[in-house]
This record gives structure tokens, C-alpha cells and sequence, in this order.
């Protein structure tokens, strides 16, 4: 029943209307009168950001603030995988014989992630991590490695929370929402990695089209809380941070 309801009440407000709403009022500037309260309420410190001498135009701007280099460090092992985010590990493992992963209890299909049987064939019995991304967070998107951008694709349409909330009771969305599919070739095999859109503005901006990219350079950005999930091909990528926070810049995995 609190499925039923929550799905219930995500339909009625994820509309073309309060998206448009909710989008307009936060790139506006009278948004920007609400940014000390929004630091507070999420206890965002001042101290790890660039800060435009003009200051911040709106919330939006504030959101997709940039970081300070030397906050977030890259690990520059060249067999680390590192965080493309700030955020927070929801799930780490293996996806099944299946082809499905399971996050807060919830069955995933890989078909129905990366939108194809033949996309999904290539990521059956590899890795797969889920980062979730807070209001809190810094919402710029960074690439986990080094290697050449050999397709993109953009699958789905409207989308559910990325939440706790919506992991456990929202209609599978980290496999039906609004998501940027990035399949990557690496020296080591190949790897998918998933900007997944949140509730009520399906906002991933890519600020990289090249097709080869570097680990830690700046790909794209969130106008709004997210999530990214990173997939290799069996064989490619160890595991070495299962749960917990992390920070863009951090080792979570290794080629094998």
C-alpha cells in the first residue's frame, strides 16, 4: 500500500507543468534569495567552492557550483577507477546470471537500463556501482576513467526520486527514468556509465562531447539531485569501496 500511494502521488506532481514551474523559479534570480537558507539547511560549507566575484545568479547557479581543484584530488593510479561524484554508494556488486541487480530490495534489469538484449549482453556478469547524489552534494560530473566515447544514447522520459524514498518505493527508476547512457572503451574492456535524471526536471547537461576522455576531467553537470551508475564488462573492474560517502577524485574501484 505505501508503494501504491507513493507511485500514486509521484504521478500527480511529476507533470510537464510543476517541472516547468520548479525549473523556472530556480534558475531565476529571485531564487538566489533562498541560497543562505539552502547552505544551512544542508550544512554546505563555503570553503571547497569557486566563488564568481558577481556572486551566484540563482539557486541553479549555486547548484552547479564549481569545486576547488585541490579540494578533490585525483587519484592517479592508472589502474584506479575514481568517483565521477560526490555522493553516496547505494549498491556495489555483481550483476546476476539473470542479467538483474537488486537495490533496497528492489529487481533491476540490465535490458531495461541500458535500453537493449545486445547492450546488456556485454555487462553480464560484471560490476555495476550506484551513487546517489544529495541537494548537498556537488553536481558536477567527472569521468571514472580514461577512454574513447564510442556511443551515447538517451533512453526514457519522465522521472521518479533517486532517493532512499524512491529506491525503495518509486517504479524501478534507476532503470526507467530519464538517463544518458555513456559507453566508454578503456585499455581493459568496456564500461557504461548512467546519469540518471531526477524527480520533476530531467536536467543532465553534458559540458564534454570530445570523444575521448580523461580520468577526472569535467563531462557534465546535474541541475538537479541524481544519480550515476558505472558498469564494466566481467573481467574489468574490482570492486575496493562498497558503501558509505565518497568524493569525485576517490578511488571506488581498480582494472583488474
Amino acid at each position: 500500500m505505501k508503494r501504491f500511494i507513493y507511485r500514486k502521488f509521484v504521478e500527480l506532481t511529476n507533470g510537464r507543468t510543476s517541472s516547468l514551474i520548479i525549473s523556472k523559479y530556480s534558475s531565476s534570480s529571485l531564487s538566489k534569495k533562498i541560497i543562505p537558507s539552502y547552505k544551512k539547511a544542508f550544512s554546505i560549507k563555503d570553503d571547497e567552492w569557486e566563488h564568481p566575484k558577481e556572486g551566484y545568479h540563482s539557486l541553479q547557479d549555486f547548484f552547479t557550483r564549481k569545486v576547488l581543484p585541490d579540494k578533490r584530488p585525483i587519484a592517479n593510479d592508472d589502474n584506479s577507477i575514481i568517483s565521477p561524484v560526490d555522493g553516496t554508494i547505494e549498491f556495489a556488486g555483481t550483476i546476476t546470471e539473470q542479467d538483474e541487480y537488486v537495490v533496497k530490495g528492489v529487481h533491476y534489469s540490465l535490458e531495461e537500463l541500458v535500453g537493449s538484449k545486445k547492450n546488456a549482453a556485454v555487462f553480464k556478469g560484471g560490476e555495476l556501482m550506484v551513487l546517489y547524489l544529495s541537494p548537498a552534494n556537488y553536481h558536477r560530473i567527472h569521468s571514472p576513467v580514461t577512454g574513447e566515447v564510442v556511443r551515447q544514447l538517451i533512453i526514457g522520459r519522465s522521472s521518479y526520486p533517486v532517493n532512499k524514498l524512491g529506491l525503495t518505493y518509486g517504479d524501478q527508476p534507476l532503470s526507467r527514468n530519464y538517463r544518458v547512457v555513456s559507453e566508454v572503451w578503456t585499455t581493459k574492456g568496456q564500461m557504461a556509465f548512467i546519469k540518471v535524471g531526477a524527480m520533476f526536471v530531467n536536467a543532465i547537461h553534458l559540458t564534454n562531447t570530445s570523444e575521448r576522455w580523461t580520468k577526472g576531467e569535467e563531462i557534465g553537470l546535474f541541475r538537479f539531485g541524481s544519480t550515476v551508475i558505472l558498469l564494466a564488462e566481467q573481467g574489468v573492474m574490482t570492486i575496493t569501496k562498497y558503501s558509505g560517502a565518497v568524493h569525485m577524485g576517490e578511488e571506488i574501484a581498480r582494472f583488474k
